[in-house]
């Protein structure tokens, strides 16, 4: 436990690789989905690509974490001695996790609970965590913390690369994207997520070479031309072309500039389906400042 007794609280769409979690003690609640075969937790009992595996036979409903789970994570989080939380969670346009979170963290007298909507999602919530687990490392204090992410996730921009609209569709997270027509021509839409907390299409490419190279393009043109920031590249079922990505990024990012790799978990996969490739960015804010 840090000095500052704060925990860090996110969702299992966050996308933060395992090892990270356990280095900076991130606390994950599971999103919840449900087959007709019953129900399971995002990550801790069904795993991304089971879900893929599934998807062509059945879509399944997503639902925000049981209250229930809620409160053992702040009973845990009690137990181990923490006196705040800082929660940062997926876009509240997708899903209502946030609002849970921060309903219940006004009843919790034991925790100080500051809840924020990333209105982001995949890594574009996970790196505020690994930022906000590094300031504190670094002895940012409760105050500096709660004005820095809120510079944090406005220096946020995701991109991602769907092969298909069509489980967004099927799934109703579809937003304000438009549909794309001419699936026989191979158009690959890009998204990305609206100041709304919606996803929105941005851009598309006619076969998935040519939508990667629009991908890396919208990354490099969004990307601070100065200042620090951290980069993150994500996959969904397709390992071998996220480290692909990751390797086709590196050269165009400022010396020093760190790239964290992820998989897109069960619940974002189940919006929008296998072979997602995605890049983001999250500027560093100098919280010392603060």
């Amino acid at each position: 436990m840090n000095p500052q007794k704060i925990a860090l609280l996110t969702d299992s769409c966050a996308d933060i690789p395992a090892e990270l979690c356990r280095q900076y003690d991130i606390f994950v609640l599971p999103l919840r989905l449900l087959f007709s075969d019953g129900e399971y937790l995002d990550g801790q009992t069904i795993t991304a690509d089971e879900v893929y595996e599934r998807l062509p036979h059945e879509i399944p409903t997503t639902s925000l974490p049981a209250g229930q789970s809620v409160e053992q994570i702040f009973d845990q989080m009690i137990a181990a001695g923490y006196e705040k939380v800082l929660a940062v969670h997926l876009s509240a346009g997708l899903s209502g996790t946030y609002n849970l979170v921060r309903l219940m963290g006004e009843d919790c007298e034991a925790l100080e609970v500051r809840a924020f909507d990333s209105v982001s999602g995949s890594l574009g919530i996970g790196l505020t965590l690994i930022q906000a687990a590094r300031m504190i490392e670094q002895g940012c204090t409760w105050e500096q913390l709660l004005q820095a992410v809120p510079q944090m996730l406005a220096g946020t921009k995701v991109f991602f690369c769907v092969d298909t609209l069509e489980y967004l569709q099927k799934g109703g997270r579809i937003g304000k994207i438009t549909a794309v027509a001419g699936s026989l021509l191979q158009i690959k839409p890009i998204i990305t997520f609206a100041p709304t907390g919606e996803l929105i299409n941005v851009a598309k490419g006619r076969g998935r070479k040519a939508a990667l190279d629009k991908l890396m393009a919208l990354f490099r043109e969004s990307c601070p031309k100065d200042g620090d920031f951290l980069a993150a590249v994500v996959d969904g079922g397709i390992p071998e072309e996220g480290d692909a990505l990751r390797d086709q990024l590196m050269p165009t990012l400022p010396d020093g500039t760190e790239v964290i790799r992820g998989q897109i978990d069960c619940t974002l996969g189940t919006y929008v389906g296998p072979h997602l490739l995605g890049a983001g960015f999250q500027v560093i804010p100098d919280w010392r400042v603060l």
